[in-house]
């Protein structure tokens, strides 16, 4: 087991309605003004916007607000919300939805704090050094940005998704109402699925750092997401599987199912490219057909790590003649999970052309500037490979 640093200060209040009490909590906290940013209007659809305000209202909480964070959060609404927070004299800034509008509030939350492009941390030119406090209200299980220290955002204008991490990133607090994600559709809930596991995979699959009592909890992660998931697709308003996938979604990004190795997230930073260039493309959708190409390429580095995800997590049988065996039935029951759960697993039925495989490459290597570290260095060339066995 490597050194590490483990720190997850977010306060999380989980269970029914927990969200009508939003109110009391940042009255509790002493906070007088907040920006309530949220999606799309799904928010408004499912009647969680009212209640929301009424909370706020109730307990003398003043806000403005700021809607339309979309799937893969642009950049130019980040700005709009910086701007209203230092003209509003913001002290909180709440974020109601999924991964999206959490991403976006927290790069709000760094901005306003700040007097420069908030383009410059996501692109890693700049650290922040001081941020607002955020707040979240989840209504989606997937990216665990409720309680991790990462924010992704796209600059629309460059075509280019980046993440950065600090620990200014981490919410004071979020409320988690499993009952929230009952109206979410099959394939939004299915692309949650697949972000948990690749949150917690990425981590599991890695080259050093011997840690049996993370690998049992990333384990468990991954198998339960995979059980929770399959009954919450049958039936959407199953509480205890959307309990489940809730949960598991914020311990695959807190850092836990990392601690004691040293993991890397190539998958995670090629499906960015994607994602980027092709804002139509939901970020799980994207991993669920990146990791397993990726898999196919990495494991001959770590046959017995793949080996050991293949028995554990998939209970495949160990071949201990052949134990490329083991890890091929690994990635081959990863796929027909992904395609049982109606994720696409080639960059085909993304409708994404071949002849845009060399400008992801590019892209991700930051025009020739930055290779992706893991069990080998992966440059353009590398990267290619990898997009070419998602054809």
């Amino acid at each position: 087991m490597i050194n590490f640093e483990f720190y997850s200060p977010t306060r999380v209040f989980f269970g029914r309605e927990q969200h009508k009490r939003i109110g009391e909590i940042i009255k509790g906290y002493g906070f007088k003004k907040v920006l309530l940013h949220y999606g799309g209007g799904s928010i408004k659809k499912t009647g969680l916007y009212d209640e929301v305000v009424k909370a706020l209202n109730d307990s003398g909480i003043d806000f403005v607000e700021l809607g339309g964070a979309q799937p893969n959060p642009i950049l130019g609404l980040v700005k709009k919300g910086i701007e209203i927070c230092k003209k509003e004299n913001v002290e909180l800034v709440l974020a109601v939805g999924g991964g999206s509008a959490i991403d976006s509030a927290k790069v709000i939350a760094v901005g306003a704090a700040h007097d420069c492009d908030p383009w410059l941390f996501s692109s890693k030119r700049k650290v922040p050094e001081r941020a607002l406090p955020v707040g979240t209200i989840l209504t989606l299980s997937a990216t665990g940005s409720e309680t991790s220290s990462s924010a992704v955002i796209t600059n629309e204008e460059l075509k280019l998704k980046r993440g950065f991490n600090s620990d200014f990133n981490r919410p004071l607090f979020s409320i988690l109402n499993p009952e929230l994600t009952f109206t979410v559709s099959p394939y939004q809930t299915a692309c949650g699925i697949v972000d948990i596991m690749m949150h917690t995979a990425e981590r599991y699959l890695t080259q050093k750092g011997e840690a049996e009592v993370t690998d049992r909890i990333a384990e468990a992660v991954l198998k339960s997401t995979i059980i929770a998931g399959r009954a919450a697709l049958k039936n959407p308003r199953d509480y205890e599987a959307r309990a489940t996938l809730m949960w598991a979604g914020s311990l695959s990004h807190n850092g836990l199912t990392g601690l004691g190795r040293d993991f890397f997230m190539v998958s995670h930073q090629i499906e960015h490219e994607i994602s980027g260039m092709f804002e139509e493309v939901a970020h799980g959708a994207g991993l669920a057909v990146v990791f397993p190409a990726w898999m196919k390429y990495a494991y001959k580095y770590n046959i017995p790590r793949f080996c050991q995800y293949a028995v554990r997590v998939w209970n495949c049988e160990m071949d201990y003649e052949n134990p490329e065996n083991t890890v091929k039935a690994g990635i081959e029951a990863t796929i027909r999970f992904f395609k049982e759960i109606g994720m696409p697993t080639t960059l085909r039925e993304l409708n994404i052309p071949e002849d845009s495989i060399e400008e992801m490459a590019e892209k991700c290597t930051d025009f020739g500037n930055r290779t992706l570290q893991g069990y080998i260095e992966y440059g353009k060339k590398e990267i290619i490979d990898i997009l070419k066995l998602c054809l």
